[in-house]
């Protein structure tokens, strides 16, 4: 296939009809466009193309051992793909629509590109909640598939302007909905018949998994390997060198701060966790555009969607 993307014209338009149907129109060319989701940007693609998920990894230099999350309208587009054990239903009942992502068995037929799954017998679906999106998926009339609008590896993005800065002359289309709201990406789980496997954290916190299942919330052997994205132990990385859990700034250093206290930039001053998962990745972008050498990091509580915070802080300082 060759490499486009390099030549690409990269247009932002603001979210209302007109630009989804562009938008719209472009998936059925088999190209991607970003588009946002209640989580992050997504960098989206018919998920039933093997070519256009292909660019997918092309345009992100995404490896292809790295499965991606394919996006439905609704339960109905679901069902047509994966198969839903009883855990599976609860789940779907309790947090769709919304940031929750499921690796469930495919289907026999199912007409989702063998590339989305990295070859695995799962694939990993959710129902977003942001408008954009299901719009997108509606008007587009195939399930999308839709890692973060980035470079792989590179901070996720909340704003148009950061799949602009890592990913402009490479896609053709930034569909423009403003800052992203819970900032940080879906929870990734593998519902089981005895237990819920927690690949990833995010948003849906594994206390809230654990009462809508009544399953013990575990993680998976790391002999698994690459199951679901976001695995990667390097990943979410700014190109400067990150310390974490640093109380106090350091000369020469951006520190991001938690909490009360003197920094550059404060993900919640009133030590708000949901408030901080929104503004986390712009605050690397903050921290990684500036002229600092480095970054330091204010410890984060690790409870609730502080967790999901503390495994993206570990990832990028890898």
């Amino acid at each position: 296939m060759p490499n486009r993307a390099r030549t690409i014209s990269t247009q932002i338009r603001a979210y209302d009809g007109s630009a989804l149907a562009e938008a719209a129109a472009l998936i059925g060319a088999g190209e991607t466009v970003a588009v946002p989701t209640e989580t992050v940007y997504g960098l989206a693609a018919d998920a039933t193309s093997e070519t256009a998920v292909a660019r997918i990894y092309e345009v992100k230099g995404r490896p292809s051992f790295n499965p991606l999350i394919v996006h439905v309208s609704d339960l109905a587009m679901a069902r047509r793909l994966v198969a839903f054990s009883p855990s599976a239903e609860a789940l779907a009942n309790a947090f769709w629509p919304g940031a929750l992502t499921m690796v469930l068995p495919r289907l026999e037929g199912s007409p989702v590109a063998a590339l989305a799954s990295a070859g695995l017998p799962t694939l990993a679906v959710r129902l977003p909640s942001h408008p954009a999106m299901r719009a997108l998926i509606q008007a587009s009339g195939v399930p999308l598939a839709a890692p973060s609008a980035n470079r792989s590896g590179a901070i996720s993005p909340t704003r148009a302007a950061h799949v602009l800065a890592s990913l402009g002359g490479r896609i053709p289309f930034i569909l423009d909905a403003g800052p992203t709201s819970d900032g940080v990406e879906s929870t990734i789980v593998r519902p089981e018949a005895d237990a819920v496997f927690l690949l990833r954290p995010g948003p849906v916190t594994a206390d809230a998994i654990e009462a809508a299942t009544g399953l013990p919330v575990v993680l998976p052997s790391a002999a698994e390997g690459i199951t679901a994205p976001g695995q990667l132990e390097s990943h979410y990385a700014p190109s400067k060198p990150v310390t974490l859990e640093s109380a106090d700034p350091v000369d020469g250093r951006f520190h991001i701060g938690f909490g009360p206290g003197p920094c550059q930039r404060n993900l919640s001053v009133s030590g708000n966790l949901v408030e901080a998962a929104a503004n986390l990745f712009a605050a690397l972008h903050e921290a990684d555009a500036s002229a600092f050498a480095g970054i330091t990091i204010a410890p984060i509580p690790h409870l609730g969607i502080g967790i999901a915070i503390n495994d993206r802080l570990r990832r990028a300082a890898a």
